[in-house]
């Protein structure tokens, strides 16, 4: 049988790729090598030498040693990946505060409602819009406790006790008592507005 001309090109690159391949993992071991294969054949123990990180030469297993190896390093690489992120994440002020996640949240809701042609194709994204808002209140609310807990969000009786404390601070430099009242006034107004425009 003649061999064509493509076949007689890739020869030699098949016989190298068999040549490395025997030199890193069939490569022949002594009767008393400590890196003999323990793999057992009909003729007795493999007299092959175990691969690198394994008791086994690849024909009786060495290769899920060098796949476990592999598995383990990536695992690990994820692990300490996984812990710097954590480590960068818990120094960051960022991490305390929910609002970018209620935000994109949101824009979900918004991008989903927008997304429906009719009311029809509303009625059929409900189920899934609704978790999605449930999702929404429960990031605010937990922001909300968050930041009552950090003291970033003030109470009605902190703002009036703030206003109050304005008011001494002027009180002090001011001495009209009817100037006094008006900007007292002003003060609570604000307050009263800002409370009922959110």
């Amino acid at each position: 049988m003649t061999k064509n001309a493509s076949q007689r090109s890739k020869e030699p690159l098949i016989l190298e790729a068999r040549n490395k391949m025997s030199e890193n993992t069939w490569e022949r071991a002594d009767a008393d090598d400590l890196d003999r294969c323990q793999g057992v054949t009909n003729n007795g123990q493999c007299i092959n030498k175990a691969i690198s990180d394994s008791q086994f030469c690849m024909a009786h297993g060495g290769r899920n040693a060098i796949d476990k190896k592999k598995n383990e390093d990536l695992r690990n690489y994820r692990l300490t990946k996984f812990k710097s992120r954590v480590s960068e994440l818990s120094n960051s002020d960022a991490v305390l505060s929910l609002k970018e996640e209620i935000g994109i949240l949101r824009m979900m809701v918004e991008e989903r409602l927008e997304s429906c042609a009719d009311t029809a194709e509303l009625l059929l994204v409900a189920g899934p819009l609704s978790d999605l808002m449930m999702k929404v209140e429960k990031v605010v609310v937990s922001c909300n406790r968050l930041e009552m807990r950090l003291g970033n969000l003030l109470d009605k009786g902190r703002v009036l006790q703030f206003a109050q404390t304005v008011v001494q601070i002027i009180g002090d430099e001011i001495t009209d008592e009817k100037i006094l009242e008006k900007i007292s006034n002003k003060i609570l107004g604000a307050i009263e507005n800002d409370k009922t425009a959110n």
